[in-house]
């Protein structure tokens, strides 16, 4: 899963979500949030949200091996939100991938996105900083059921939104950090 392992990379970087890495997140959702979930896979963050009372409208995956419509999620457009009024999602890490959604989704509606923390400390995350409203940490996660180990990077919560009509000249606030409840 992370940059520092040896293990061969699950295609399409199809890792569940476990409990553990949703659970910092919880306390920033809106009460009852209804979200789209564009990189569902088998659906674990979608049961994770949904047992703590928010709804998934719409969820769709890249992969044919999943419960829900295909759809490439550098696709998504309004119509897809069905009336969600976030997204929330674990994406693939894979910067090429990565920095389209955070463009992508960020036009669409207020999105979270779950993927590591030292991201937010490079210069290729410059570009996309502009869009970043909050990060929150989330620290190692064990990304494989049954594994002893936890991954290798630290993860966060990043709160990516498009700041609409922003005046001319004005410089946006660096993100909201939340430290390790």
């Amino acid at each position: 899963m992370g940059k520092r392992s040896s293990f061969e990379r699950r295609p399409m970087d199809a890792y569940p979500t476990p409990y553990e890495a949703v659970v910092p997140l919880l306390r920033w959702l809106p009460r009852d949030a209804t979200f789209c979930e564009p990189c569902a896979g088998q659906g674990h963050l979608i049961r994770h949200l949904e047992y703590h009372g928010h709804q998934c409208v719409t969820a769709f995956d890249a992969d044919l091996d999943t419960p829900y419509p295909v759809l490439d999620a550098r696709n998504l457009n309004k119509d897809h939100l069905g009336g969600a009024n976030l997204i929330v999602t674990n994406p693939p890490w894979d910067r090429s991938i990565l920095h389209d959604l955070i463009m992508r989704f960020s036009k669409l509606a207020p999105t979270w996105l779950l993927f590591d923390a030292d991201w937010a400390f490079t210069k290729q995350s410059r570009p996309y900083m502009a869009y970043c409203q909050m990060i929150v940490a989330v620290g190692r996660v064990k990304w494989i059921e049954g594994s002893k180990n936890t991954g290798k990077d630290n993860c966060a919560w990043y709160l990516f939104s498009e700041i609409p009509n922003m005046p001319e000249g004005f410089k946006q606030a660096p993100p909201i950090f939340v430290g390790r409840q």
